[in-house]
């Protein structure tokens, strides 16, 4: 939603000052220069992507509008989560949380956390890695570089979005001098004609160059960074989750793998020890998460 409020502040912005130099705003409606210029840059994201890069960008944009889904509560519950998986293991054995791995949608210890059933990718992550640790046929080095491997893959199919809409920016103000030349095009055929008529030619030409550099650095731009920035937050959320798992498959205590992990969160969402403690101190009770998108 921030990025939006700041779309819109762009937009308004530059549209005041435009008024406050005496500016018509009816010279700026040009739709045929929208059809072109908007046409072109659909038609090239279309034409440079894979369908499933273009439903990626669909999902993400919805993502920009909502924001990041990686708060530190979020980060609190899966702390949480972990701890109360590893105590589990601790008391009852690796074999102990096998049910809990190979069926992670009837386990009473992850139905309590709906966050994590719904987020695929990072259910796959912990039920994977925890499922080579309790086969006890690989070393702590085997199971990190097999989490390094998936978060490397996962992480260059989350950038796709972001770099998709990154060259259609680059591309718009090519596109917007394309449209202009055409106004232009149009303006010369004209010669001959009433002046203002030509005038007004010539300005809606210089419009479709306008329209591309502000599409470019003032809207799509801008979201393809907004989504950059919210795949370094899921990036970050699954490093702390390789971080705790590591530590535990190590032979750490649990709390202190979670203390491990706790450090891995970025600043501005870290939880301090004792609200870590406290979380896991709690009775094994359902945690109220809905709220933490």
């Amino acid at each position: 939603m921030v990025s939006i409020i700041g779309i819109v502040v762009v937009l308004g912005a530059i549209l005041a000052g435009f008024l406050m130099e005496k500016g018509p705003v009816a010279v700026l409606m040009q739709p045929s220069e929208f059809i072109i210029i908007g046409g072109a840059a659909l038609g090239t994201l279309v034409a440079g992507n894979q369908l499933h890069v273009l439903k990626k960008i669909a999902s993400s944009l919805v993502g920009v509008i909502s924001g990041s889904k990686f708060s530190k509560q979020r980060y609190l519950d899966s702390l949480r989560m972990m701890f109360h998986l590893f105590n589990k293991a601790r008391k009852e054995g690796m074999v102990g949380i096998e049910g809990d791995i190979e069926e992670p949608d009837k386990s009473a210890l992850f139905s309590k956390y709906p966050l994590f059933l719904k987020d695929h990718h990072a259910q796959c992550f912990v039920c994977d890695t925890m499922r080579m640790a309790i086969t006890g046929g690989a070393t702590p080095f085997d199971v990190d570089r097999m989490m390094e491997l998936d978060l490397d893959v996962h992480h260059a199919g989350a950038t796709e979005p972001s770099n998709a809409l990154s060259t259609m920016a680059d591309a718009l103000p090519g596109i917007g001098i394309v449209a202009a030349v055409l106004g232009i095009v149009i303006a010369m055929s004209a010669l001959g004609g009433p002046p203002e008529e030509i005038g007004k030619k010539v300005a809606a030409a210089l419009v479709g160059t306008f329209l591309g550099i502000l599409m470019c650095y003032g809207v799509v731009g801008p979201i393809a960074s907004s989504m950059s920035k919210l795949v370094d937050d899921e990036s970050a959320y699954y490093h702390v989750l390789r971080v705790v798992m590591l530590s535990f498959i190590k032979g750490m205590s649990p709390i202190l793998a979670i203390e491990m992990a706790r450090r891995a969160i970025p600043e501005h969402v870290r939880p301090t020890f004792q609200e870590v403690e406290k979380a896991c101190r709690r009775k094994d009770e359902p945690v109220a998460v809905a709220a933490a998108a």
